[in-house]
């Protein structure tokens, strides 16, 4: 067993999703897109041993997620002791499914702080899709705004020869939004980038576009993380099309959420615009996650 840690990269990436195949909750935050995307600017590491990849954020100052793998076949008596220092004992965006199996296997040992501004919003995708009744009539009148202004979507699944153009739109979009001068934006930015142009070396990402008079105004990514469940890892739209994010939504889930259930949005980082935004879509439930400190004794 490597008892070291190595940055996360690619060329682990067979290993990584037949351990994540196996885990019983998958988060958006878990995926190889999300933990490569995001590699450098949280210095992203993970070390693989038997039966779970370990997974440890470096900056800005050292802690664990939560590990990837069959969580209902492990001893956690010895496996969080043998696979972290002393030191990493503190977890973040620890799924709530995994903090219950840590108490039972640990009582009295586990201690758990919610960490509301991780948890995933998630969505029926029939809501998201057909936008229905009066709950969703101001996100149904933005859309006829596109439809109005531009004709009916010219929606297309992307491609790799559409990466291009994908990237076009981001880079138009992160002028508008002047990422340069945002930490974030800028680190947002660069996962994408890295993502995308490494597009088919990723299993299950899906993706979709908005086109106006042959040029792309909106863009949607997303990946199965289960049978249930996909889950949305960008999704832009420039600047001066009316109703393009409420129409890229809505398409993205009409096609590429076909077979669905549910469509899982991400979180909102406890930014309160983000946040009342995520609500007008009436999410039906949340994929939860706890900041966690598992004591040795």
């Amino acid at each position: 067993m490597n008892k070291n840690f190595t940055p996360v990269s690619l060329d682990g990436s067979r290993d990584f999703y037949d351990l994540w195949q196996r885990t019983p909750r998958r988060s958006l935050d878990y995926t190889l897109p999300n933990l490569w995307g995001w590699q450098k600017y949280y210095g992203l590491e993970w070390r693989f041993d038997d039966s779970l990849c370990w997974i440890r954020q470096t900056l800005p100052r050292p802690v664990c997620w939560a590990p990837v793998g069959d969580w209902n076949a492990v001893d956690w008596s010895h496996a969080l002791w043998d696979s972290c220092t002393e030191a990493a004992l503190d977890f973040i965006r620890v799924p709530e499914e995994l903090l219950h199996i840590w108490q039972q296997a640990l009582p009295g040992r586990v201690d758990a702080g919610e960490d509301r501004g991780q948890w995933e919003y998630l969505y029926a995708r029939e809501d998201l899709a057909r936008l229905p009744g009066n709950r969703f009539h101001k996100k149904k009148n933005h859309c006829n705004s596109y439809v109005k202004a531009y004709g009916e979507p010219d929606y297309r699944s992307l491609d790799d020869a559409m990466v291009e153009d994908v990237l076009a739109v981001q880079d138009d979009w992160c002028q508008w939004h002047e990422c340069e001068n945002s930490p974030s934006l800028r680190a947002e930015n660069e996962a994408i980038n890295r993502v995308l142009s490494h597009w088919d070396r990723f299993s299950g990402l899906d993706g979709g576009s908005l086109y106006v008079d042959g040029q792309m105004v909106a863009f949607s990514v997303g990946e199965k993380l289960d049978e249930l469940s996909l889950g949305v890892h960008y999704e832009k739209g420039l600047n001066g099309f009316r109703g393009v994010y409420q129409t890229i939504n809505r398409e993205f889930a009409q096609h590429a959420g076909a077979g669905f259930t549910y469509i899982n949005r991400a979180q909102d980082l406890d930014e309160e615009g983000l946040r009342q935004a995520k609500m007008t879509y009436l999410p039906t439930d949340f994929l939860r996650k706890y900041k966690v400190r598992v004591r040795k004794a």
